[in-house]
């Protein structure tokens, strides 16, 4: 007997480890698809280094069901039909009972039929721009009323900005969420024109023109503000742009959405001071929790000098909601699994518990970081936990629209026609 027949005898799992660990003659395999080169090497590599951590944790901790716990880690480089060429292989091949990955809306889109088809389990950490709710994705990172939303907020409210430059690498995250935000700017007041959107290139490095190019937005004394979804490496040259033809947070803010702690190490902060950024965590919050995992972390990779940051909490996050929902349904059946994941809760590192939803998508705090020189974050806002939300209010294709996976069967169910128009294969 192995782990996948203790769904017929589930009162094995309320009898603890020892009791099942001598019948377990396989591991609980946990898929790890994280680019570990390209440019997005800069931000995932330190999550395939979380889940191994997590991982360690829970076999030192007794495994699971009375198993090991065995991550098998794959590259898919950057590249985004890799990623699914990977996320294939792990669930036909390797046989994992779960996939924790991602990084980019781009890559988690080349995975999704993927997963679909062959019914799996897939962990997304980052957040991202909505318009998704799958069957088989818990969404653990923040939809856009956790994050971009109350960005822009901050931007009008407290900083007074009359103008804005939405700057993003070109891909689906950066393009959705800026059609979400130019329809929330202009419903707020903001003139068309005053918006101005680029899209660049994954691994842009030449940012003079488009840096002039904003600073030419503010020539007439209106406030400018940046909002970035620029992702990967493309930051450095953007960051350095920036000092170079001397913009400061004084001059024009930046609040982005996918620059870090860990993005932020590789930079001379000096420059940065003021700029802002976006998150559900910050390496610098003082809690207990918080504390420990840093310590832990420290601990893992031998390196006091490294960071945490956001995407590491959703996968701290996510693992456990997992671990829980297998520990208490005695099995690692993907659809139970599905089943018992909503309603889970865990603490979050900032002080308020997690819940996931019956959207897949998760309650977290918003905060608002300002840059220092130590390539950390003052939190200089933090709300309470705010439901993630699937579908936007602010397009009008999705306003209609909500997810309900235990209720509805059903991630895309249109309010005003009462049906239900999304049909995947696991519906």
């Amino acid at each position: 007997m192995n782990y996948r027949s203790l769904t017929a005898l589930p009162m094995l799992a309320v009898l603890g480890t020892a009791a099942v660990a001598q019948d377990c003659d396989e591991p609980i395999k946990v898929g790890v698809l994280h680019s570990l080169s390209g440019t997005m090497a800069i931000s995932e590599t330190t999550l395939k280094d979380t889940m191994l951590m997590l991982i360690e944790q829970q076999n030192e901790a007794g495994g699971l069901l009375g198993c090991e716990l065995e991550a098998v880690v794959v590259d898919p480089a950057s590249d985004w039909p890799t990623f699914a060429e990977k996320a294939r292989e792990l669930l036909t091949v390797e046989e994992v009972d779960v996939i924790f990955g991602s990084w980019t809306s781009a890559s988690r889109k080349a995975v999704l039929p993927v997963i679909e088809e062959l019914n799996g389990l897939y962990f997304y950490p980052v957040q991202y721009e909505g318009e998704e709710s799958s069957r088989n994705v818990f969404y653990t990172g923040a939809a856009p009323n956790q994050q971009a939303i109350p960005a822009t907020d901050y931007f009008l409210e407290e900083l007074g900005i009359t103008k804005f430059a939405l700057l993003g690498t070109d891909y689906v995250y950066p393009r959705t969420t800026n059609n979400i935000l130019e329809a929330y700017l202009m419903d707020n007041g903001i003139a068309e024109e005053d918006i101005f959107v680029n899209y660049t290139p994954f691994g842009h490095s030449d940012w003079a023109t488009i840096v002039s190019d904003v600073v030419a937005l503010a020539a007439d004394g209106e406030p400018v503000g940046v909002i970035s979804t620029i992702n990967g490496d493309a930051n450095v040259g953007f960051y350095k742009e920036l000092a170079a033809q001397g913009v400061s947070a004084d001059d024009i803010p930046v609040v982005a959405f996918s620059v870090g702690e860990e993005e932020l190490s590789g930079l001379d902060t000096s420059d940065l001071v003021g700029h802002l950024a976006a998150w559900n965590y910050f390496m610098s919050a003082d809690t207990e929790a918080n504390a420990e995992f840093i310590s832990a972390w420290h601990e893992f990779i031998g390196d006091e000098a490294r960071v945490t940051n956001d995407p590491m909490e959703a996968h701290y996050i996510g693992f456990n909601m997992w671990v829980q929902a297998v520990e208490e349904a005695g099995t690692t059946d993907v659809d139970t699994i599905i089943d018992a994941m909503v309603g889970q809760t865990f603490p979050n590192l900032t002080g308020g518990t997690a819940e996931m939803l019956p959207n897949h998508h998760l309650t977290k705090p918003v905060l608002i970081g300002e840059i220092r020189d130590d390539g950390q974050f003052d939190i200089i806002s933090q709300t309470e936990e705010v439901p993630g939300d699937a579908w936007t209010d602010f397009l009008p294709s999705s306003a209609p629209l909500t997810s309900d996976w235990p209720g509805l069967g059903c991630g895309m169910y249109n309010t005003e026609t009462e049906t239900c128009v999304q049909l995947t294969s696991n519906y």
